[in-house]
C-alpha cells in the first residue's frame, strides 16, 4: 500500500507534467512568438509554487521569489549564449553550453546574495539588453512543418515531475532561496531547445528563445511581486496576482506584435 505522503507526492508531480506538457504541445504548434509567450507563462515554476505554499508559510514563499527573480536572470544568460550558439552548431552543443552558462550564473548570484533593490533594476536592465542583442534572430522559421518526435512528451512530463518531486522534497532541507533557484529551473526551455532544434533547425528554433527573453521580463516582475506581496497578503492572492502579471504582459507583448505587424 502507498504511503499518504508518497502518494501525495506522485500526485503533485502528475500534476506538474500534465500541465507542462498541455502547455508546451501548445507551444510547438505556433510560430516563434506564440510558442516563447506560451513558453514564458509559469507552466513549470507555477505549480511548483502552489505546491510549495501549501507546504511552507508565506515568508518562505517571499524569500523564495527573491531567489526566483536571480535564477530568471541566468535564464536570461542561457537564451542568449543559446541563441547565438545554435546559428552554427548542433542541438547538443548549444543545449550543454546553455545550461552550464544558467549553472554558473545562479550560483554567482545566489553567493552575491543581492538585495530586492538591486534584483528589480538589474530585471529590466538585463533582459532590454539582451533582447536587443537578439533582435536579428527574431524572425527566423522552419523550413518543414515540425513533427514531434516520439520522445517528446515523455521527455517533458519525466523532466517535470522530476522537478516538482525534487523541489517539494527537498525545500524543507535547502530552504527558500534554493527552492526559489529549483523552481525556476529552466525546464520548459530545455525542453523546446531538445525538441525543436533537431526537427526545425537552429535558427529556427533559436527564434523561439530570443523571443522568449521579453516574456521573462514579465515573470521577473511577477517574482517581484510575489517576493513583495506575500507576507502583507498571503501566500495565495501574491501567487494569483503573479500569474496575472504574467499573463497581462505576454498578451500585451502578442497585441504590440500585431499592431506594429498591420500595415
Amino acid at each position: 500500500m502507498i504511503e499518504p505522503w508518497l502518494g501525495l507526492l506522485l500526485l503533485k508531480m502528475a500534476v506538474a507534467a500534465a500541465i507542462v506538457v498541455s502547455c508546451s504541445l501548445l507551444a510547438e504548434r505556433s510560430g516563434p512568438l506564440l510558442a516563447a509567450m506560451i513558453a514564458t507563462l509559469p507552466i513549470s515554476a507555477g505549480p511548483v509554487y502552489v505546491f510549495l505554499a501549501l507546504d511552507h508559510d508565506a515568508a518562505f514563499i517571499s524569500a523564495s521569489a527573491l531567489a526566483s527573480m536571480s535564477s530568471n536572470l541566468s535564464n536570461a544568460g542561457l537564451s542568449l549564449v543559446y541563441v547565438l550558439l545554435a546559428q552554427r552548431f548542433c542541438t547538443v552543443t548549444c543545449l550543454v553550453a546553455a545550461l552550464l552558462t544558467f549553472f554558473v550564473l545562479v550560483s554567482g548570484l545566489q553567493a552575491l546574495a543581492l538585495p530586492f533593490s538591486a534584483m528589480l533594476v538589474a530585471t529590466p536592465v538585463v533582459f532590454l539588453i539582451l533582447h536587443r542583442i537578439v533582435r536579428p534572430y527574431l524572425a527566423a522559421r522552419p523550413a518543414i512543418t515540425p513533427r514531434r518526435p516520439w520522445y517528446a512528451i515523455p521527455l517533458r512530463a519525466a523532466a517535470v515531475a522530476a522537478l516538482a518531486g525534487t523541489v517539494t522534497t527537498i525545500s524543507a532541507r535547502v530552504g527558500p532561496a534554493w527552492s526559489g533557484v529549483l523552481a525556476t529551473f529552466p525546464i520548459v526551455l530545455s525542453s523546446l531547445i531538445a525538441i525543436l532544434q533537431p526537427r526545425i533547425g537552429g535558427p529556427a528554433s533559436a527564434a523561439v528563445i530570443a523571443n522568449s527573453l521579453l516574456g521573462l521580463l514579465g515573470f521577473g516582475f511577477a517574482m517581484a511581486l510575489v517576493h513583495v506581496a506575500a507576507v502583507p497578503l498571503g501566500s495565495w492572492p501574491a501567487l494569483g496576482l503573479g500569474l496575472l502579471v504574467c499573463i497581462v504582459w505576454n498578451l500585451g507583448l502578442m497585441a504590440l506584435a500585431r499592431r506594429r505587424a498591420t500595415p
